[in-house]
């Protein structure tokens, strides 16, 4: 199994290295059966994160029709709120030391589109080889983009209102499993996504020797869109 993680400008560092981590030692773990990159939309570059300056190098460009899986992290920056009109005027302006600029994170997020990234997410959805999987607001780049109407997902809890508003069908869960859609809440559910992408390509028992080595227990039911619904409590 091939998983291509995506950086873009102002990621949020811990959105990429805990699944990194995590599906890297379950390489090991398998025997080689799972390999992990880091990509752009632009190709090999130095990516700057949204803390503190921090870049990783991407070493490839995104291939959408890479069989395997395509993770999408949320971005770093101050949270700001919808009626922050000021940063959205002015994304390039002066910042206060959190992402490229000091901008909020729909800023950040919201740059992503006027870049290559979207049509490349789009490619990957619709190639049935291909998982798209997402850490906090990285489902919000894809709902925003118009790829998520109808699909069940999740994201950090600031971010459900416009996961809705896009329509997509935002669940208050750790992990959202919608077939070839698997989203993780909010930032430390990268642990958790990675896990449970080990289990389910890999096996339970990779996935058990990579959370024993870890030292972490997952949290949370993974939703699927399976079963009956519950009754009202």
């Amino acid at each position: 199994m091939y998983a291509q993680i995506v950086l873009f400008d102002g990621f949020d560092p811990l959105d990429v290295i805990a699944p990194y981590e995590v599906l890297h030692a379950g390489g090991t773990a398998s025997g080689g059966a799972v390999d992990v990159a880091l990509v752009s939309a632009e190709g090999p570059r130095e990516v700057v994160s949204g803390t503190g300056g921090l870049a990783l190098a991407a070493t490839a460009a995104l291939d959408p029709h890479r069989p395997g899986l395509v993770v999408v992290p949320g971005a770093a920056g101050r949270v700001g709120d919808q009626a922050d009109e000021a940063d959205r005027a002015d994304p390039d302006g002066p910042g206060n030391g959190e992402g490229p600029g000091g901008d909020t994170i729909p800023v950040l997020l919201g740059r992503t589109l006027t870049t290559g990234l979207p049509a490349l997410l789009g490619a990957a959805m619709a190639d049935p080889a291909v998982t798209v999987c997402t850490v906090c607001g990285g489902s919000l780049v894809l709902a925003m983009a118009g790829l998520l109407e109808g699909r069940h997902a999740t994201t950090h809890h600031l971010g459900h209102d416009l996961l809705d508003a896009t329509g997509a069908r935002a669940v208050r869960a750790r992990v959202v499993d919608d077939g070839d859609l698997v989203s993780g809440a909010g930032v430390t559910s990268g642990l958790d996504l990675g896990l449970y992408l080990l289990e389910r390509e890999a096996g339970p028992r990779v996935a058990h020797a990579v959370e024993t080595l870890f030292a972490y227990e997952r949290r949370g039911v993974v939703w699927r869109p399976t079963g009956p619904e519950p009754v009202p409590f």
